[in-house]
């Protein structure tokens, strides 16, 4: 892939990026990881995936290592199905009853980050009590098609009905179901859960975390992923299959979607406060102007807008309505209405309309039209020179805005975004999966995954 404009001259410190992760993985994380040990699958999945993007996953670790990790895996397995999201909730053999089960659940993060960290790990997967699993999944469904995140007390549904959980179930269920050995087993309510997904679109073209929410980029990562997973979008090119399925999603509804997602590139980076003064009578100044840039294939007319621009022509044709907008209390006197052209030299993507830049967004949005193959949309060199120049850390990874400290999640998914956009010195990745081409191509191979293989 390709991508227009002038080469930029950041530089990707791809060893200090591997020597982070490798400290991550290989000493001790610091103290303020201590609330987040019943995330420990979560976490050890984002450092073994990072490894493997970086290409040195093998490189750096002995095959003893790898086999310990995927045998730690294993531990947080559930008998009733799924995974934990740690050892901390095992009770042991035979101590686990019908009077403290409920203290002990497996959930739907765990087990994805656990299905994927074994695919990372080259693990055959055999183990992967896969027929409990989906059925499982069956019952963390809600009536209204989305999941929750565990089951407790009575087998009740307990989590929020978001996307997320959505996601997730999504990927578990392509994972191990996507073969003929399990067709006998009952599948999730799956019109059901293309209803949600569809019905927590919003009416400026985002999704939201369920219907009536706030669109929101990394809830429109997971819609989208979701959707992708069931083959319920329309083909995205020429050489993409024809859906098995009908596409719920139309092409209108995708490029509601493409709009909105270029929408999040903003110059509002949050740099050392630039440009954003607090004062007891509410903000003074806001250098803000989000950077639409609008053009689906190179070969269409260019298109740009921006909410700000379109007010400011109101202004001009209905004076006394600027000056009712002015006399707001709390609202700056006057907005810019274009960007300074030096801040265009770093453009991140924000979360949600009028937040600053985070580092995360550059993929659940860059990952959206990876998944979408619109990847030439977004602003290529702007981006890279943003989580290269302003948040990636001298000591490896990336923090959440710039002078920020790295840390794993931004970490991870600020290299995933770099993958997305083909940076050279990572591997390619599967942005429906945010894993590594190659370990999705190794899940793919499986051969329980093509019949070969009897449960």
């Amino acid at each position: 892939m390709s991508f227009s404009g002038s080469p930029d001259h950041s530089n990707f410190s791809r060893e200090r990026h591997v020597r982070y992760w490798l400290r991550c993985l290989k000493t001790y994380l610091p103290n303020l990881y201590t609330s987040n040990d019943s995330n420990r699958m979560t976490l050890g999945f984002f450092i073994l995936s990072a490894l493997d993007i970086l290409g040195v996953l093998h490189d750096h670790t002995t095959p003893l290592e790898r086999s310990e990790y995927i045998e730690w895996i294993y531990l947080c397995q559930h008998p009733d199905g799924g995974f934990r999201g740690f050892t901390g909730t095992n009770f042991g053999d035979g101590l686990r009853g019908s009077e403290n089960k409920q203290w002990d659940p497996a959930n739907v993060a765990g087990t994805f980050f656990a299905l994927a960290g074994l695919a990372v790990l080259g693990d055959s997967m055999e183990r992967v009590k896969r027929k409990e699993c989906l059925e499982w999944l069956i019952r963390l469904q809600w009536e209204d098609g989305s999941f929750g995140e565990v089951l407790g007390k009575d087998g009740k549904i307990q989590g929020k009905r978001d996307l997320r959980q959505c996601y997730l179930a999504a990927v578990t269920r392509w994972i191990l179901r996507d073969h003929q050995d399990l067709q006998n087993v009952r599948d999730i309510n799956i019109d059901k859960l293309v209803s949600f997904v569809m019905s927590s679109k919003t009416y400026d073209g985002g999704i939201g975390q369920a219907p009536f929410h706030e669109a929101h980029a990394g809830w429109t990562y997971c819609g989208i992923g979701t959707l992708s997973l069931l083959d319920r979008l329309p083909p995205m090119d020429s050489k993409s299959a024809s859906p098995r399925f009908t596409a719920a999603a139309d092409e209108a509804f995708v490029q509601d979607i493409l709009h909105w997602l270029v929408h999040r590139q903003t110059t509002t980076l949050l740099d050392d406060q630039e440009g954003f003064e607090i004062t007891d009578e509410g903000p003074l100044s806001v250098q803000a102007a989000p950077i639409g840039v609008y053009q689906d294939t190179p070969s269409t007319q260019e298109f740009q807008s921006d909410g700000l621009r379109v007010v400011a022509s109101q202004h001009e044709s209905d004076p006394s309505l600027a000056q009712n907008i002015g006399a707001l209390t709390g609202l700056p006197p006057s907005m810019p209405l274009d960007a300074d052209p030096e801040k265009l030299l770093w453009i991140g993507f924000s979360g949600r309309c009028n937040k600053f830049a985070d580092t995360c967004y550059s993929f659940w949005a860059g990952g959206t039209l990876g998944i979408l193959k619109k990847v030439h949309l977004l602003s290529y060199h702007s981006i890279r020179k943003y989580l290269l120049e302003k948040t990636q850390h001298m000591i490896g990874g990336f923090g959440k805005m710039p002078g920020d400290p790295p840390d794993i999640l931004h970490s991870y998914l600020g290299l995933a975004a770099l993958a997305v956009i083909k940076e050279p010195g990572l591997r390619s990745i599967d942005a429906t999966l945010c894993i590594s081409v190659s370990a999705r191509e190794h899940l793919e191979g499986l051969p329980w995954r093509h019949g070969d293989y009897i449960v």
